[in-house]
Protein backbone atom coordinates (compact mmCIF):
# COMPACT_ATOMS: atom_id res chain seq x y z
CA UNK A 1 0.00 0.00 0.00
CA UNK A 2 1.36 3.05 -0.88
CA UNK A 3 2.19 5.99 1.74
CA UNK A 4 0.14 8.97 1.40
CA UNK A 5 1.85 11.17 3.60
CA UNK A 6 1.12 14.27 5.92
CA UNK A 7 -1.94 15.70 5.72
CA UNK A 8 -1.21 19.34 5.60
CA UNK A 9 -2.16 21.86 8.75
CA UNK A 10 -4.07 24.61 9.02
CA UNK A 11 -1.09 27.31 8.33
CA UNK A 12 -0.17 25.32 4.88
CA UNK A 13 -3.80 24.92 3.99
CA UNK A 14 -4.42 28.68 4.29
CA UNK A 15 -1.24 28.98 1.55
CA UNK A 16 -2.75 26.47 -0.65
CA UNK A 17 -5.50 28.34 -0.56
CA UNK A 18 -4.11 31.73 -1.12
CA UNK A 19 -2.44 29.88 -4.26
CA UNK A 20 -5.54 28.53 -5.19
CA UNK A 21 -6.99 32.09 -5.80
CA UNK A 22 -3.78 33.50 -7.42
CA UNK A 23 -4.19 30.25 -10.17
CA UNK A 24 -7.76 31.34 -10.51
CA UNK A 25 -7.38 35.07 -10.86
CA UNK A 26 -4.33 34.29 -13.67
CA UNK A 27 -6.60 32.09 -15.88
CA UNK A 28 -9.16 34.59 -15.63
CA UNK A 29 -7.36 37.96 -15.64
CA UNK A 30 -7.71 40.35 -18.86
CA UNK A 31 -4.83 42.07 -17.50
CA UNK A 32 -1.42 41.02 -19.22
CA UNK A 33 0.41 42.69 -16.40
CA UNK A 34 -1.57 40.89 -13.41
CA UNK A 35 -0.72 37.38 -15.09
CA UNK A 36 3.38 37.11 -14.38
CA UNK A 37 2.89 38.38 -10.95
CA UNK A 38 -0.04 35.81 -10.38
CA UNK A 39 1.63 33.19 -11.70
CA UNK A 40 4.58 34.02 -9.31
CA UNK A 41 2.47 34.81 -6.22
CA UNK A 42 0.39 31.24 -6.82
CA UNK A 43 4.18 29.24 -6.67
CA UNK A 44 5.71 31.70 -3.72
CA UNK A 45 2.51 31.24 -1.85
CA UNK A 46 3.23 27.06 -2.03
CA UNK A 47 7.11 27.38 -1.64
CA UNK A 48 5.86 28.98 1.58
CA UNK A 49 3.34 26.72 2.84
CA UNK A 50 5.77 24.04 2.48
CA UNK A 51 8.16 25.86 4.74
CA UNK A 52 5.65 26.79 7.21
CA UNK A 53 4.66 23.07 7.17
CA UNK A 54 7.93 22.19 8.10
CA UNK A 55 9.18 24.31 10.72
CA UNK A 56 5.86 23.48 12.41
CA UNK A 57 7.04 20.02 12.22
CA UNK A 58 10.49 21.18 13.43
CA UNK A 59 8.85 23.14 16.44
CA UNK A 60 7.78 19.47 17.88
CA UNK A 61 11.04 18.85 18.40
CA UNK A 62 12.78 22.11 19.05
CA UNK A 63 10.19 24.22 20.54
CA UNK A 64 9.74 27.89 19.12
CA UNK A 65 10.21 30.72 21.41
CA UNK A 66 9.30 34.02 19.41
CA UNK A 67 12.52 35.10 19.55
CA UNK A 68 14.26 35.42 16.19
CA UNK A 69 17.86 35.45 17.55
CA UNK A 70 16.67 31.92 19.19
CA UNK A 71 15.04 30.33 16.80
CA UNK A 72 17.10 31.57 13.24
CA UNK A 73 18.45 28.40 12.76
CA UNK A 74 15.17 26.83 12.16
CA UNK A 75 14.11 29.07 10.06
CA UNK A 76 16.88 30.01 7.93
CA UNK A 77 17.28 26.49 7.62
CA UNK A 78 14.52 26.60 5.27
CA UNK A 79 15.02 29.60 3.05
CA UNK A 80 17.11 28.01 0.30
CA UNK A 81 14.01 26.82 -1.29
CA UNK A 82 12.57 30.24 -1.66
CA UNK A 83 15.64 31.53 -3.25
CA UNK A 84 15.65 28.52 -5.51
CA UNK A 85 12.34 29.39 -6.30
CA UNK A 86 12.79 33.04 -6.45
CA UNK A 87 15.87 32.31 -8.61
CA UNK A 88 13.95 29.98 -11.15
CA UNK A 89 10.75 31.63 -11.81
CA UNK A 90 10.55 35.86 -9.83
CA UNK A 91 11.37 38.56 -12.24
CA UNK A 92 14.58 39.42 -13.65
CA UNK A 93 15.54 41.99 -10.53
CA UNK A 94 14.49 39.89 -7.92
CA UNK A 95 15.72 36.90 -8.65
CA UNK A 96 19.26 38.61 -9.45
CA UNK A 97 18.86 39.47 -5.57
CA UNK A 98 17.81 35.67 -4.49
CA UNK A 99 20.77 34.30 -6.36
CA UNK A 100 23.18 36.76 -4.38
CA UNK A 101 21.09 35.52 -0.92
CA UNK A 102 21.73 32.16 -1.43
CA UNK A 103 25.31 32.04 -1.46
CA UNK A 104 25.31 34.12 1.98
CA UNK A 105 27.40 32.58 4.52
CA UNK A 106 24.89 31.78 7.58
CA UNK A 107 26.45 34.73 9.60
CA UNK A 108 25.37 37.17 6.76
CA UNK A 109 21.78 35.26 6.33
CA UNK A 110 21.10 35.59 10.19
CA UNK A 111 21.93 39.65 10.21
CA UNK A 112 19.97 40.30 7.60
CA UNK A 113 16.51 39.15 8.60
CA UNK A 114 17.61 40.11 12.08
CA UNK A 115 18.05 43.87 10.60
CA UNK A 116 14.72 42.72 9.44
CA UNK A 117 12.70 41.74 11.93
CA UNK A 118 14.43 45.30 14.06
CA UNK A 119 14.46 47.97 11.81
CA UNK A 120 11.37 49.44 10.32
CA UNK A 121 13.28 51.67 8.13
CA UNK A 122 15.25 48.58 6.58
CA UNK A 123 12.29 46.12 6.52
CA UNK A 124 10.82 48.50 3.48
CA UNK A 125 13.12 47.50 1.21
CA UNK A 126 13.74 43.96 1.97
CA UNK A 127 11.02 41.51 0.42
CA UNK A 128 13.09 38.44 0.11
CA UNK A 129 13.31 38.90 4.20
CA UNK A 130 9.51 39.56 4.59
CA UNK A 131 9.14 36.71 2.55
CA UNK A 132 11.38 34.31 4.23
CA UNK A 133 10.40 34.95 7.51
CA UNK A 134 6.22 35.03 6.52
CA UNK A 135 5.99 30.97 7.37
CA UNK A 136 7.93 31.65 10.65
CA UNK A 137 5.77 34.11 11.80
CA UNK A 138 2.12 32.26 10.77
CA UNK A 139 3.49 29.64 12.14
CA UNK A 140 4.13 31.98 15.47
CA UNK A 141 0.70 32.82 15.57
CA UNK A 142 -0.86 29.61 14.88
CA UNK A 143 1.16 27.92 18.05
CA UNK A 144 0.10 31.47 20.24
CA UNK A 145 3.40 32.18 20.39
CA UNK A 146 4.40 35.77 20.64
CA UNK A 147 7.44 37.40 18.47
CA UNK A 148 9.55 39.78 20.47
CA UNK A 149 9.00 42.65 17.88
CA UNK A 150 7.94 45.92 18.80
CA UNK A 151 4.09 47.55 18.29
CA UNK A 152 2.91 50.85 17.46
CA UNK A 153 -0.53 52.42 16.55
CA UNK A 154 -1.53 51.54 13.15
CA UNK A 155 0.72 48.05 13.13
CA UNK A 156 -0.35 44.38 13.58
CA UNK A 157 -1.37 44.08 17.12
CA UNK A 158 0.24 39.86 17.04
CA UNK A 159 3.45 40.73 15.29
CA UNK A 160 4.44 44.60 14.77
CA UNK A 161 4.18 44.33 10.81
CA UNK A 162 3.12 47.12 8.80
CA UNK A 163 -0.50 46.48 6.51
CA UNK A 164 0.20 46.04 3.15
CA UNK A 165 -3.86 45.33 2.60
CA UNK A 166 -7.18 46.68 3.96
CA UNK A 167 -10.52 44.79 3.26
CA UNK A 168 -14.04 46.32 3.83
CA UNK A 169 -16.85 43.59 4.62
CA UNK A 170 -20.00 43.59 6.35
CA UNK A 171 -21.04 41.47 9.79
CA UNK A 172 -24.74 40.84 9.17
CA UNK A 173 -26.69 43.42 11.71
CA UNK A 174 -23.93 45.88 10.98
CA UNK A 175 -24.47 49.39 9.97
CA UNK A 176 -21.65 49.63 7.48
CA UNK A 177 -18.61 47.77 6.60
CA UNK A 178 -16.01 47.38 8.95
CA UNK A 179 -12.43 48.46 7.98
CA UNK A 180 -10.01 45.38 8.32
CA UNK A 181 -5.78 46.01 7.61
CA UNK A 182 -4.02 42.77 6.54
CA UNK A 183 -0.76 42.12 8.12
CA UNK A 184 2.17 41.49 5.24
CA UNK A 185 4.65 39.42 7.73
CA UNK A 186 2.27 36.75 9.76
CA UNK A 187 -1.31 37.49 7.32
CA UNK A 188 -3.38 38.42 9.89
CA UNK A 189 -6.13 40.65 10.09
CA UNK A 190 -7.17 43.93 12.81
CA UNK A 191 -9.89 46.01 12.60
CA UNK A 192 -8.98 49.65 12.14
CA UNK A 193 -10.77 52.96 12.52
CA UNK A 194 -12.08 53.63 8.93
CA UNK A 195 -11.60 57.25 9.18
CA UNK A 196 -7.67 57.27 10.27
CA UNK A 197 -4.54 57.01 8.58
CA UNK A 198 -2.61 53.88 9.58
CA UNK A 199 0.65 55.70 8.96
CA UNK A 200 0.73 58.72 10.72
CA UNK A 201 -2.63 58.93 12.78
CA UNK A 202 -4.24 61.71 10.40
CA UNK A 203 -8.40 61.90 11.01
CA UNK A 204 -8.90 64.71 9.24
CA UNK A 205 -11.57 63.87 6.41
CA UNK A 206 -10.34 66.32 3.93
CA UNK A 207 -6.44 65.09 4.76
CA UNK A 208 -7.60 61.19 3.51
CA UNK A 209 -9.05 61.58 0.07
CA UNK A 210 -9.74 57.94 -1.33
CA UNK A 211 -9.65 57.34 -5.21
CA UNK A 212 -11.39 54.05 -7.33
CA UNK A 213 -11.22 53.25 -11.03
CA UNK A 214 -14.07 52.15 -12.80
CA UNK A 215 -12.12 49.30 -14.67
CA UNK A 216 -11.48 47.72 -10.77
CA UNK A 217 -14.56 49.08 -8.92
CA UNK A 218 -14.36 46.99 -5.78
CA UNK A 219 -10.39 48.66 -5.33
CA UNK A 220 -10.13 52.25 -3.81
CA UNK A 221 -7.15 53.64 -3.11
CA UNK A 222 -7.30 54.71 0.63
CA UNK A 223 -4.66 58.06 0.73
CA UNK A 224 -3.43 60.35 3.56
CA UNK A 225 -2.07 64.08 2.21
CA UNK A 226 -0.18 64.23 5.29
CA UNK A 227 2.15 61.35 5.12
CA UNK A 228 1.37 61.07 1.64
CA UNK A 229 1.53 56.98 2.07
CA UNK A 230 -1.54 55.16 1.05
CA UNK A 231 -3.20 51.76 1.34
CA UNK A 232 -5.48 49.93 -1.06
CA UNK A 233 -8.58 48.39 -0.24
CA UNK A 234 -10.51 46.02 -1.45
CA UNK A 235 -14.51 45.41 -1.06
CA UNK A 236 -15.46 42.12 0.17
CA UNK A 237 -19.07 42.86 0.35
CA UNK A 238 -19.20 42.91 -3.66
CA UNK A 239 -16.94 39.34 -4.08
CA UNK A 240 -17.07 37.34 -0.73
CA UNK A 241 -14.59 35.04 -2.38
CA UNK A 242 -12.14 37.48 -2.65
CA UNK A 243 -8.72 37.22 -0.79
CA UNK A 244 -7.33 40.86 -0.22
CA UNK A 245 -3.52 40.36 -0.67
CA UNK A 246 -3.82 37.81 -3.60
CA UNK A 247 -6.51 40.06 -5.35
CA UNK A 248 -4.67 42.89 -4.90
CA UNK A 249 -2.34 42.06 -8.11
CA UNK A 250 -5.41 42.68 -10.39
CA UNK A 251 -4.68 46.28 -10.13
CA UNK A 252 -1.48 47.01 -10.09
CA UNK A 253 -2.13 50.29 -12.29
CA UNK A 254 -3.59 51.59 -9.72
CA UNK A 255 -0.41 51.36 -7.70
CA UNK A 256 1.25 52.71 -10.64
CA UNK A 257 -1.17 55.53 -10.72
CA UNK A 258 -0.74 56.68 -7.16
CA UNK A 259 2.87 56.36 -7.69
CA UNK A 260 2.63 58.61 -9.95
CA UNK A 261 0.57 61.25 -7.93
CA UNK A 262 3.64 61.03 -5.11
CA UNK A 263 1.91 58.89 -3.10
CA UNK A 264 4.02 55.51 -1.51
CA UNK A 265 2.39 52.67 -0.25
CA UNK A 266 2.51 51.77 3.19
CA UNK A 267 4.00 48.31 2.70
CA UNK A 268 5.28 47.26 -0.78
CA UNK A 269 2.57 44.05 -2.35
CA UNK A 270 3.30 40.98 -3.61
CA UNK A 271 4.86 42.73 -6.83
CA UNK A 272 6.70 44.78 -4.62
CA UNK A 273 4.90 47.69 -4.88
Amino acid sequence: MKSRGAAKGPVETAFEGRARRAELLGEGSISTSAEAPLRFAAGLYRVQGAIAGAIQRQSATRALTGSLARDADVVLRESTRLFQYVVESGPEALAGEALARSRDEASVARSRTLVYWGDEVASQADYLSRAVLRPYVEVLSALRISPDRSHRTGRCPFCGGAAWISARRSDSGMDGARRLLGCALCGGEWQFNRGRCPCCSEEEPKKLPSFQSEAHPSVRIEACETCHRYLKSIDQTLDARSIPEVDDLVSLAMDVWALEEGYTRLEPGLAGV
